[in-house]
């Protein structure tokens, strides 16, 4: 198959985004098709789309290195003509060339469903969920105002808006989570233990976005459940050396100790696979995803998120639950394009 890669773009997961990339069009060329990187902001200028595939192994861009802090918007700016339209020159007329486009895009304006709904506009089969459950899932307050009345348990928690919120304490008290309402990557996440920390989280939360939610934070452990086409992958535990699970710990090789299968009792394996299951179903994450939980101490679960398009870098969880079943990188990346034509068969009927 001919096979655009999407990456790159505006959000604070940029280098993610082209990391997974350029892994990803690895194993699509060893895997037997014609397939190269596309970042989907800077575009290819100058490039003709017709019949760019001949020209694979010449075209496409190149993937990034991860630093310890995500590259500032205003620095991807600059490298535009007209920074204020999100699709580079030429992107669009390049994935219409596809039979398929893989999304390897993180974060705002590219998990959200914006790029989904656009490309379903134009046709272009692409993989992954749907618009309406990439935005549902990328928006926290209102994964929580689905998740918790369909019976999946989350910590208790508010919304709170830039335009007219206080500084008061929660009424769950401290500690406390605060985090973007749509951001990714632990981009702006805090941890507040006192009112002095609760107020510079807030202000940090409020410089990425103008919703932030705030959760009572539960103490005990990780953890990460990928469900592909309805089926809970092993569960894999995310124990950070140092603080909590964000950005650096998340991509930084040996910032964090990663266990799969999880060493966990079997009844709370099977309830916490189950409630994994139930997420991707309520948000309507049909065809891949990945769910992150903590335990407490006593045993209880609690939901914190759902991915629609969970990383594939060199450490993402995925693909190490993946190898536990005994699939290969190179096989993984195959079953998510089959998982994701079977949408457009069934459309096609």
């Amino acid at each position: 198959m001919d096979i655009v890669v999407l990456a790159g773009g505006t959000s604070t997961e940029r280098d993610v985004s082209l990391n997974s990339g350029a892994m990803i069009v690895k194993a699509l060329k060893k895997n037997g098709h014609r397939a190269f990187l596309l970042d989907v902001y800077l575009g290819m200028p100058g490039v003709d789309p017709e019949n760019i595939f001949d020209r694979a192994d010449e075209v496409g861009s190149q993937g990034s290195s991860i630093g310890s802090k995500p590259m500032p918007l205003s620095e991807i700016r600059k490298l535009r003509k007209d920074p204020d339209v999100f699709f580079g020159p030429n992107v669009l007329e390049i994935c219409r060339q596809a039979d398929i486009v893989f999304m390897s895009l993180h974060g705002a304006n590219g998990e959200d469903g914006k790029v989904q709904a656009t490309l379903e506009l134009f046709g272009i089969p692409y993989t992954g969920s749907d618009y309406l459950g990439s935005g549902v899932a990328m928006d926290k307050d209102m994964t929580r105002q689905l998740l918790i009345p369909g019976g999946v348990p989350m910590a208790e928690g508010m919304t709170l808006t830039k335009d007219s919120y206080t500084t008061q304490a929660p009424s769950f008290g401290f500690p406390c989570v605060v985090k973007p309402c749509c951001g990714g990557s632990s981009v702006g996440v805090s941890i507040a233990h006192s009112q002095e920390e609760y107020e510079a989280a807030l202000a940090e939360a409020f410089h990425y976005e103008d919703r932030i939610v705030v959760e009572k934070f539960i103490k005990g452990r990780e953890f990460s459940i990928a469900v592909v086409e309805g089926e809970a992958y092993p569960i894999i535990e995310i124990a950070p050396k140092n603080g909590f699970y964000d950005y650096k710990n998340k991509y930084q090789a040996g910032s964090t100790v990663e266990t799969c299968p999880a060493a966990l009792p079997e009844d709370i394996t099977k309830k916490m696979q189950g409630y994994a299951v139930k997420t991707a179903q309520i948000l309507r994450l049909d065809t891949y995803s990945r769910t992150d939980f903590m335990l407490d101490e006593d045993g209880k679960c609690y939901c914190l998120e759902s991915n629609t398009l969970p990383g594939m870098t060199p450490t993402s969880l995925m693909p190490q639950e993946a190898a536990v079943l005994g699939i290969s990188y190179e096989e993984l990346c195959e079953k998510l394009i089959q998982v994701s034509l079977k949408k457009y068969q069934k459309k096609n009927g």
